[in-house]
């Protein structure tokens, strides 16, 4: 539906809506109920009124599962705040308690898992489940017993601490030793072969083999032999040799993946139309030690996705690290570093690495994430299939693997612009995503935006085709938001550049929902092949909320430099330069006229003008306040 169209609200959700227009424009908690009075999603919200209001206006805009909640809502609650990081906190906390049907929710299967260090004298080490000994330490917790045990039982090896259930020193020399003495991977203290000192060191040692990993050993290693020789001590130097090569055998096993020696996580995401897969890797002193995925619905716009995943990861009791690598910007990303700092009690990085290593982490990350995802969904052999059928119900020569789709909006034939979206194999290829701003005329004309559209993607085929990327690759199949009329004026301009792309329409029913396709004057019911159905409805609502979300960016930059053209001498241009520059209009009301006429095409003249006009609206505004 474009901007500026109505369609009828339900009774329902006009009795919400006004019940959410009387809500103050303050932080909060909302809280959505079924007709049961069950809780079934929970958000925080900056100013409560244009947040709730927002869920019970047009359903269009919304994600298939928003709407599927909305219809689902029977009423709402609401707790004020005093501000959003307030409001942050106890949203994470009533979603905890009430676990909602409709908010992202990890679930933690996995366990912890502890090091125990028993005290001298006798000490060891070991891997347990929980902290069971107020005389122990503990290093931890740890997700994942695997890796716990791994790091155990390589530190028992490579300083030959026993790994049998005997108590020292009540059974020492009530045994002969046992087969790990004879090879290597036992020091015995069963049998007397080493001095308490001795073992209790090695103890310590393995210790720190674990907290700081093998390049931190084998230094402290080499720096004891190198003392053991120059003072003449010849046997232990060649203990000290031994466990050398034995630190040496172990690391060589393991990748080191980080030049820093920092402790952090690195979560991506991957999605899919409606699932989702968050992947998270986990470094320690420059090794991963860790990954975890996690498998979920599709909720959200995918920034409100990473803060309801890091609240939610973080929730699960799992430690804070100093440094957190996203994929991409998360929403609030100010308020998610308060959160995080305060459950750590020291400073947090939360970060989206544009270069470098940090790059290349998240995007290993998502390659998890999009792998694991892949396998959840058996993504290859269902898109097969998906694509075949949708080729045998729409009668095509064969299976549409690489489709492009088309939307139009504007706000009463103001502000014109189009979106191309393309899926590849049955999923979103977003790199691959198109905008157009409607160049031909003025005035709303869906057909000649349209035709316009396409005669522009095609012309730039001619010029890149050579590349075979892009718009040097042509679709297999163009798919247009509209009926007839859309297909009737985009056939003849597919025709003109000799090619036999077919091209169809996206109809909707009088609820805004794919109902057919039409090809040839003709609809085709398509309902009844579920997965051909699906697929078509992910199409056309992600070419309409790309189209739209295009549109507002637009029309809000529209008004902006509607503003800026007020002031004497700045022209569409000049606002156009200042908007590029400043990017909004907030920043260029607080620059100095210095810094305004460092714009280019800006010169003393206008930048005055500019400085002034903002300097008398601001003393207005504050005059006015008191």
């Amino acid at each position: 539906m474009k901007v500026g169209e109505t369609m009828a609200i339900d009774p329902k959700l006009r009795a919400l809506r006004d019940k959410a227009m009387k809500l103050p424009l303050t932080p909060g908690v909302y809280i959505m109920k079924n007709k049961n009075g069950k809780i079934i999603y929970i958000g925080k919200a900056k100013a409560l009124k244009n947040r709730v209001s927002q869920y019970f206006g047009s359903q269009t805009n919304h994600a298939p599962k928003v709407r599927k909640m909305v219809e689902n809502v029977a009423d709402f609650d609401y707790i004020l705040t005093d501000s959003e990081f307030e409001a942050l906190v106890l949203e994470c906390s009533l979603i905890k308690q009430n676990m909602p049907k409709y908010n992202i929710l990890l679930k933690d299967d996995k366990g912890y898992s502890y090091i125990k260090i028993k005290p001298h004298p006798w000490g060891n080490i070991s891997a347990v489940f929980r902290k069971d000994d107020k005389n122990a330490r503990y290093i931890g917790p740890y997700t994942g017993n695997f890796s716990v045990t791994q790091a155990v039982e390589q530190a028992k090896e490579i300083f030959k601490l026993p790994t049998c259930s005997k108590v020292f020193p009540r059974d020492i020399k009530k045994s002969r030793p046992c087969l790990n003495y004879f090879i290597s991977k036992c020091s015995a203290p069963c049998a007397g072969k080493i001095s308490q000192a001795e073992y209790e060191q090695s103890v310590d040692e393995a210790v720190e083999f674990i907290k700081g990993g093998s390049k931190t050993a084998l230094k402290e290693l080499q720096s004891q032999m190198e003392q053991a020789a120059e003072n003449l001590e010849f046997e232990k130097a060649a203990k000290l040799r031994d466990r050398i090569r034995a630190v040496e055998r172990i690391a060589g096993k393991q990748k080191v993946v980080l030049s820093s020696k920092s402790v952090q996580d690195v979560f991506a995401v991957a999605q899919s139309a409606d699932k989702a897969c968050l992947a998270v890797l986990n470094f320690q002193n420059g090794l991963l030690c860790r990954t975890e995925h996690f498998i979920f619905d599709c909720s959200e716009e995918l920034e409100e996705m990473r803060r309801s995943l890091i609240l939610s990861y973080y929730s699960m009791n799992r430690p804070v690290p100093s440094k957190i690598l996203l994929d991409g910007e998360a929403q609030d990303m100010e308020l998610l570093v308060r959160f995080l700092e305060e459950r750590r009690q020291k400073k947090v990085e939360l970060l989206v690495p544009q270069r470098g290593e940090g790059l290349k982490l998240t995007q290993m990350c998502l390659a998890n994430a999009s792998q694991k995802l892949g396998e959840y969904l058996g993504r290859k052999g269902e898109e097969t299939a998906v694509l075949d059928e949708m080729a045998k119900m729409l009668g095509l020569s064969k299976a549409p693997e690489y489709i492009e789709a088309y939307d139009i909006s504007h706000t009463a034939g103001s502000d014109n612009v189009a979106g191309m979206v393309v899926f590849k194999n049955a999923r979103p290829l977003k790199k691959a995503y198109k905008r157009f701003s409607i160049k031909g005329f003025d005035g709303q004309d869906d057909y000649g935006s349209m035709k316009e559209v396409i005669s522009r993607r095609l012309n730039r085929y001619e010029e890149e085709k050579e590349s075979g990327e892009g718009f040097g690759k042509l679709p297999d199949l163009i798919l247009l938001d509209g009926g007839t009329g859309q297909v009737n004026a985009v056939r003849p301009v597919v025709e003109a550049f000799g090619l036999e792309i077919p091209v169809l329409g996206m109809v909707k029913d009088n609820k805004h929902k794919t109902r057919a396709i039409t090809k040839d004057g003709q609809e085709i019911e398509i309902r009844s092949g579920r997965r051909v159905f699906t697929l078509i409805s992910s199409i056309q609502e992600e070419v309409h909320r790309f189209a739209i979300t295009y549109h507002k960016e637009k029309h809000s930059r529209s008004a902006l430099e509607t503003k800026l053209t007020e002031i004497d001498g700045i022209g569409k241009k000049k606002a156009e330069k200042l908007l590029k520059h400043f990017k909004s209009v907030s920043k260029i009301r607080a620059a100095s006229a210095e810094e305004l006429s460092a714009v280019d095409g800006i010169g003393e003249k206008d930048a005055a003008a500019i400085f002034s006009y903002f300097s008398e609206n601001n003393a207005k505004k504050v005059k006015k306040r008191q």
